[in-house]
């Protein structure tokens, strides 16, 4: 089994807004905290884009960044620039001059994901995700990078479908692209992913989640000592290995409870639970509410 899939498809992302993002002289914006998953990809010049005090990141083109939860942010011409604020807004922007043509453009936006389990999201992934030109121009993610400035570069019929399915590819290449294991995150599953023994306990984990786990016997899979292993998890995920499996497992129950299709002694079963009295009583003490309380809740 594939772990990166499985919350993918968890998460359900789709890129809900997608808009250009032009600029010519000198210009500076702040936008509020979106929190949600948002991203700019450049297609042409460049740009600063600071979060919350932090230092300006010049972002040039070629460039994707990704947001799991977007936060403040002012995006510049140059760095050090005063900026003015700006609401989000799903319609073409123009930035500085407004006459001649543009000396930078970005396709900007955000992903919607399904919001039962967004919070997944944040524990599992870093922050921010920059992957830069000279690191992805000759693979897979290069290629999907030209498709998109292509695409946005004429208005075919069925342009804005096609580059909101290209945009979901380019959500799961930037996910997996190796760029990201120099990035300083200590913990997420990424980096997990990463890590022969443990990407091999993750696969087992995902594979079964029925299966009644111990440290002990996850730790066989490693090929490693049941402490050590405890601790390299822990430092590497985030969490112990039996504190995931239960995440994962809530994951999974809300994800069912949401679209209402199985009873509780169908979820309870599926993910490892001996009764609908088992799986209600640790649903609750996870969640603060039974199961049937947050089907019902909006």
């Amino acid at each position: 089994m594939d772990p990166l899939s499985d919350i993918i498809a968890l998460l359900r992302p789709t890129a809900a807004v997608s808009k250009p993002i032009t600029g010519r002289g000198r210009w500076g914006i702040s936008y509020p905290a979106l929190r949600k998953p948002g991203f700019t990809l450049i297609l042409k010049g460049e740009c600063w884009v600071s979060f919350e005090g932090g230092a300006p990141l010049r972002i040039a083109k070629g460039d994707f960044l990704l947001l799991p939860s977007t936060p403040a942010f002012t995006l510049s011409s140059h760095p050090g620039i005063a900026c003015a604020p700006r609401e989000p807004t799903d319609r073409p922007v123009r930035h500085g001059d407004q006459e001649g043509e543009a000396e930078f453009e970005s396709l900007g936006g955000a992903f919607q994901i399904e919001q039962v389990n967004a919070p997944l999201l944040l524990t599992l992934l870093p922050q921010m995700i920059h992957i830069q030109a000279c690191e992805g121009r000759t693979d897979r993610f290069g290629r999907v990078i030209d498709l998109i400035a292509e695409e946005c570069g004429h208005q075919e019929p069925g342009r804005e479908l096609i580059l909101q399915r290209m945009l979901e590819v380019l959500l799961v290449e930037a996910l997996r692209g190796r760029g990201l294991a120099a990035d300083g995150v200590q913990s997420g599953l990424l980096n997990g992913l990463r890590d022969p023994a443990l990407a091999r306990v993750l696969r087992a984990l995902h594979g079964d989640v029925r299966a009644n786990w111990t440290v002990a016997g996850l730790a066989k899979i490693a090929g490693q000592s049941r402490s050590a292993f405890a601790a390299r998890f822990g430092e590497v995920l985030g969490c112990g290995p039996i504190e995931y499996l239960a995440r994962w497992r809530m994951a999974l129950a809300k994800d069912a409870l949401v679209r209402g299709a199985k009873s509780l002694e169908r979820i309870a079963e599926e993910i490892g639970y001996e009764s609908a009295s088992a799986f209600s009583t640790a649903f609750r003490k996870r969640q603060g509410c039974p199961p049937g309380q947050f089907a019902r809740s909006p």
